[in-house]
């Protein structure tokens, strides 16, 4: 099943179902271009090898995935095994709730990556459930967004977690259950950030860089288990670091 050319604007509200079937073709597209303020937007998608676009997106050389405009709710559900979800979001009042289960999975989740907007007061809600997947979040550039909320969950082993804050007084949670798994967390800014990572499980491997330009940030690690390696550098400088 091939769904695309999906081209709405305006305020909308947007609900799509795409089910899977063991009568029919597994492999399915979401093709979505969004202008326009106070959207409610639901995307989701039941079987596996499915993509909802952007990016680098593949199967029949589907682009898009291009959501824009202030005041917008995204809800996006992907359950089965090798999907991705690639994609560009500018949106102020950002509100993202993001619901994957299954392995082998890709998620790339941008926030105004092209430096447009401000894209303030984003509220991002992650839950993976499932193993070897990837997960990247890139949240505003050059510290534009101010007052981000970020939850994210992940249940499962072998899944990588890369998150890029760009922003003032951001909030970063991570709770993370399973073994060998990977967290990379870059967050730069003008006005402190709080970061937090809760895991539980072995062979983790976990890079953390923080730097806020003459500011405080906050940083609280607590791990359980065995093996694996911990970098974490904190610069209130503004300048980078690295691991």
């Amino acid at each position: 099943m091939n769904y695309n050319n999906n081209i709405l604007y305006g305020s909308v509200m947007l609900v799509f179902l795409f089910a899977y079937s063991l009568a029919k073709s597994d492999d399915n597209e979401i093709f979505v271009s969004q202008v326009g303020a106070t959207a409610n937007i639901d995307l989701e998608q039941l079987g596996s090898g499915n993509i909802i676009g952007g990016l680098n997106s593949t199967h029949g050389s589907m682009t898009e995935f291009d959501l824009d405009g202030a005041t917008m709710i995204l809800d996006v559900n992907q359950i089965g095994d090798n999907n991705k979800m690639l994609g560009d979001i500018n949106a102020d009042s950002l509100t993202g709730i993001f619901d994957f289960d299954g392995d082998t999975n890709s998620y790339t989740i941008q926030v105004d990556p092209g430096n447009s907007n401000s894209a303030d007061n984003a509220n991002v809600n992650v839950d993976v459930d499932g193993s070897t997947n990837t997960m990247t979040l890139d949240l505003a550039t050059n510290s534009l967004a101010s007052g981000a909320d970020i939850d994210t969950i992940v249940q499962g082993a072998s899944n990588t977690v890369n998150i890029d804050l760009d922003v003032d007084s951001a909030t970063n949670y991570i709770d993370l259950d399973g073994d060998s798994n990977t967290v990379n967390y870059d967050g730069d800014g003008y006005a402190g950030a709080y970061f937090k990572l809760e895991h539980d499980g072995n062979s983790r491997s976990f890079d953390v860089d923080q730097q806020s330009t003459q500011d405080n940030d906050w940083l609280r690690v607590t791990s359980s288990g065995n093996n694996g390696s911990v970098c974490i550098n904190q610069d209130d400088q503004g300048t980078s670091v690295g691991c």
